[in-house]
């Protein structure tokens, strides 16, 4: 017997908007009944082994056909491969026995708005609205996520260690970067609407989208894009910190103010302004324009620049953030 596979590409293509962080969204039609999907997803298509010489062109063809946007600055993320993944597009290969996905990571300055249709920019703080900490840690967490994980955990050690971990409990730490252990632990607990569908799915099964099972739990989205986009969140909040990615987000000037709240909205977490600009000296991957921003509400700041040369010059550092936390 001959199983059939697919290979599919999906993308979280990541800008910075208004100070707020957004990913590329798009809701698709369904290969059977061609409805347009109640949940948004990923930019996603087939990788073709006759027609793309690369998967990162593919990628890039697929992107800019279904969503008008053409990309940037790409990296690959991970390959995701469960059984009961579904392919909501008859083109990506619904039907098939397995559906294999290849996520990459873009990163874009202009969300810009001509788009096709059913195309959005959408806050990362709908998907994942207890990761946002930049006015202090969400009531949400407490309120909501922490009850409903404690009477999943029972008496059990390592389900209560896990959710004390991920979500801060009991007085532990923050970590901004473990978006996806947080998701899985919800997913796991049967608190991420898509764990059911998904269940059912793997037993042969034809259940309708979920809807979300509270605010506080984020809107799931179709096959595993939330947990993909998780991925994607992760990995930028990671190499902000060793690598200089948050530049790929900004325009060609900014104010340090600017590239602050970037990275605010990024990390999703407040950083101490002076300590912030005194990082962002030390790495001199930043250079004065001798010009003035008049457009920023008060006083007039200094525009700067993306030094790009300095990543010839030396191995190009990120931004410290552990140590500018307010």
């Amino acid at each position: 017997m001959t199983l059939s596979v697919v290979i599919g590409l999906s993308a979280v293509i990541i800008a910075v908007r208004d100070g707020e962080a957004v990913v590329l969204t798009v809701r698709p039609h369904d290969a059977v009944t061609d409805q347009i999907s109640p949940l948004a997803g990923l930019p996603f298509g087939p990788f073709d082994p006759g027609g793309h010489r690369t998967f990162e062109l593919a990628l890039r063809d697929f992107v800019n056909a279904q969503t008008g946007f053409e990309l940037g600055y790409v990296e690959q993320l991970y390959t995701f491969g469960d059984k009961g993944r579904d392919a909501p597009r008859a083109e990506v290969g619904a039907g098939a026995a397995r559906v294999v996905s290849v996520g990459y990571l873009a990163l874009t300055p202009t969300a810009t708005d001509s788009l096709a249709p059913d195309t959005v920019w959408s806050s990362w703080s709908r998907f994942f609205p207890w990761e946002d900490w930049r006015k202090g840690r969400p009531e949400l967490i407490d309120d909501g996520i922490a009850p409903a994980l404690m009477t999943w955990a029972g008496q059990d050690p390592v389900r209560l260690a896990r959710a004390r971990l991920a979500f801060a409990l009991d007085g532990a730490a923050w970590n901004e970067e473990r978006v996806l252990e947080r998701y899985e632990l919800l997913y796991e607990a049967g608190l991420a609407p898509e764990a059911a569908r998904d269940r059912s799915r793997a037993q042969g099964r034809d259940p309708p989208e979920p809807a979300a099972l509270s605010a506080a739990l984020g809107e799931p989205m179709i096959s595993d894009h939330r947990r993909i986009l998780a991925t994607g969140l992760g990995r930028i909040r990671g190499k902000l910190k060793y690598r200089p990615v948050v530049f790929e987000v900004m325009p060609a000037e900014f104010t340090l103010s600017a590239l602050q709240r970037t990275v605010e909205a990024v990390a999703g977490i407040p950083l101490h302004k002076q300590n912030f600009r005194r990082v962002v000296e030390r790495t001199d991957l930043v250079e004065g324009l001798g010009r003035m921003d008049a457009d920023t509400g008060g006083r007039p700041a200094e525009l700067f620049r993306y030094r790009r040369e300095a990543l010839r010059e030396r191995p190009a550092p990120g931004l410290s953030l552990p140590g500018v936390r307010d």
